[in-house]
């Protein structure tokens, strides 16, 4: 960890278009979730490109309970890299985005990080609010277990 940003990897028995392909369908992200605030998806598309944009509904006490997220799409290379910003649905992005990396670890496995970013977040009144990083490294780490589950099974 740095300041800014948190990252956990993983070694998964699965090859890469399998784990990219379970995790650019917004529907599976709720059950990746290691912090809890991921319910479900609003019906959303595929990722497919950069530009696109995918609705979650959450729950955080932070914020009132239960509440939606729009992810706008940064970042795309198939079977290689996801990223996307969040933010409360209907408002810009404040500046933290989600970063996935996939590389081939050998036959049928592959190396997946996930970075949770924040160094892009500048508004002193998110600042305040905020207490970054808002998602555990224990997080991150379960997340990218419950992915490794979840491919082993598909």
């Amino acid at each position: 960890m740095n300041d800014t940003r948190i990252s956990a990897s993983r070694t998964i028995d699965a090859p890469a278009d399998a784990i990219f392909t379970f995790l650019s369908n917004p529907a599976h992200h709720a059950a990746l979730d290691g912090s809890g605030m991921v319910q479900s998806d609003s019906k959303s598309d595929r990722i497919t490109a950069v530009g696109q944009m995918f609705t979650m509904n959450q729950n955080w006490d932070k914020m009132g309970g239960d509440y939606q997220t729009d992810n706008h799409v940064v970042g795309y290379d198939e079977n290689k890299l996801l990223a996307w910003k969040t933010a409360p649905a209907g408002e810009e992005p404040p500046g933290w985005e989600w970063v996935w990396r996939f590389e081939t670890a050998g036959p049928g496995s592959t190396e997946v990080s996930v970075t949770y970013d924040w160094s892009g977040v500048t508004d002193r009144e998110t600042l305040k609010k905020l207490s970054f990083p808002e998602v555990s490294q224990d997080a991150l780490d379960s997340t990218l277990a419950n992915l490794a589950a979840q491919v082993s099974e598909a």
